[in-house]
Formats: C-alpha cells, sequence, structure tokens
C-alpha cells in the first residue's frame, strides 16, 4: 500500500496567465478572470494525497501536468485505481453534484513531471460552487466531464474484472502516455500494482513481456513507450472506448 502525505503548497497565488489545464482553458476570459483571485498554484510529488475517502471535499484540483489516480480503498487497506486524471480534467467532481461532496475514493499523484513535480491549480469548493451558480461555461464543461469520468469508472469497473491483466495493463500504461506528453515516465512497481490491483511479482512479469515484445522499456522505475501501435493493440477494447469518451470534450 502506497504511503500517503499532503500535497506542497506553493505560497503565491496563480498568475492572470492561462495554466495548461485544458478545463481551466475552455472558459471565456471574462469567467476565467472571476476565478483568479481564488485559485493557487501548488506542486505535488507521487503519492502526495489530494482527497481521502469519506472526508468532506474543502477544495478541487486542475492538474497543469503530470496524472493522479482515483483508487477505491478497500477494508483492508489495499487499493485499485478506478479513474486516471490528468490535464484534460479536474479532481473532486462530486463538489459538482452537491455542496456537501464527500470523497468518494482516495485520490493521489501517480506520474510526476519529469522534473518530480506536478503543477496544479487549487481552487475551494465555495468559489468553485459560486461559479457554477452562474450557469456559465464552467458549469457545462464541468457537467461534460461529470459524464466522461462516470463512463470511464464504468469502463475501468468492468475491465477490472474481466480483462487479463497484460490487456489492462496496456490500457494503463496508454491513458497515462496520454496524459504526461512524453514517450517515457517515472513509475515504480509498487504503483503499477497498486493501479492495477495486482500483485508487484506480477505486475514484474506482465512489464517483462512487453518488454522482450518491444512494446516498452522499463528499468530503474521509468517507462519508455517503444510501440504505441503495439500496445494499442495488446490492449482491451476498454482504452478506445474510454478515449472516445474523452474526444467528447475536445
Amino acid at each position: 500500500m502506497a504511503k500517503r502525505s499532503t500535497t506542497t503548497l506553493v505560497e503565491s497565488p496563480s498568475t492572470t496567465g492561462r495554466p495548461q489545464n485544458r478545463l481551466l482553458s475552455l472558459l471565456p476570459e471574462a469567467d476565467f478572470q472571476r476565478l483568479v483571485p481564488d485559485l493557487k498554484t501548488i506542486s505535488a510529488k507521487v503519492k502526495d494525497v489530494f482527497h481521502h475517502h469519506g472526508r468532506p471535499l474543502e477544495y478541487v484540483y486542475f492538474l497543469n501536468g503530470g496524472v493522479a489516480s482515483i483508487t477505491t480503498l478497500l477494508s483492508n487497506g489495499s487499493m485499485v485505481e478506478t479513474a486516471t486524471v490528468g490535464d484534460e480534467g479536474m479532481l473532486g467532481i462530486e463538489a459538482f453534484l452537491g455542496a456537501d461532496a464527500v470523497s468518494q475514493g482516495e485520490t493521489m499523484m501517480q506520474v510526476p513531471a519529469s522534473d518530480g513535480y506536478a503543477t496544479v491549480e487549487m481552487l475551494s469548493v465555495a468559489a468553485f460552487r459560486r461559479e457554477l451558480a452562474r450557469g456559465g461555461t464552467l458549469r457545462d464543461v464541468t457537467g461534460l466531464y461529470a459524464q466522461v469520468i462516470l463512463a470511464q469508472m464504468m469502463q475501468s469497473a468492468g475491465c477490472n474484472a474481466l480483462h487479463p491483466v497484460h490487456e489492462r495493463c496496456c490500457r494503463w500504461l496508454l491513458q497515462t502516455h496520454d496524459r504526461v506528453h512524453a514517450e517515457s515516465f517515472q513509475l515504480s512497481q509498487e504503483f503499477l500494482a497498486i493501479m492495477l490491483g495486482v500483485r508487484r511479482q506480477t505486475v514484474t512479469v506482465v512489464a517483462g513481456t512487453l518488454q522482450q515484445a518491444g512494446l516498452i522499456d522499463y528499468k530503474h522505475g521509468h517507462i519508455r513507450i517503444l510501440d504505441r501501435a503495439g500496445i494499442e493493440a495488446a490492449s482491451c477494447e476498454c482504452y478506445a472506448s474510454i478515449r472516445k469518451q474523452y474526444d467528447r470534450l475536445y
């Protein structure tokens, strides 16, 4: 089980320049400027936790880089990923559904940017819901994103239950590759085991098979994508189905 920590706050607020987060980039300039006084930039490293299971949400987060995971936490302390979030989305979608939202999973940073950190825009739930109440673009794009993330969670539930681990691993690699915008990224066997809901020994076997097939290079906690088309061919149909949902957003 991954050791948890807290996010590392950067003391200065966001500038008026546009963040790299794609949801925020869809806002008209006037709408974005209303949020600027309440937006603060934080940096997050691997295993930093944004939301703890069962706790009220105080903030929502818009990633500018890196990849975060929404995981289901079981009573024995084990976790399995239900959704992957990068710069295309947000963390804390529960706040869109109600004012007294509680986190339904454990949300943490899984893959940082190349320097070991990812920048994230933090917005209080109060400010987020205040803008939603205006009925403008933020409400529209967040509502569509809520549908997309729900579809991803449903697809992932079926995938985790029915598909072989090597196909699920390929699906996860593709989803992460889409979000890091780079051919290589940091990833420990421990974290990949958590994401797939398997033992580390299983990850060793699966990663070794993909490496022998020339699809990836995996050493010292880093994965390099060598054959994207080959990974797509080896993945289950869930990657294409999830990707199709996200294509609705942009």
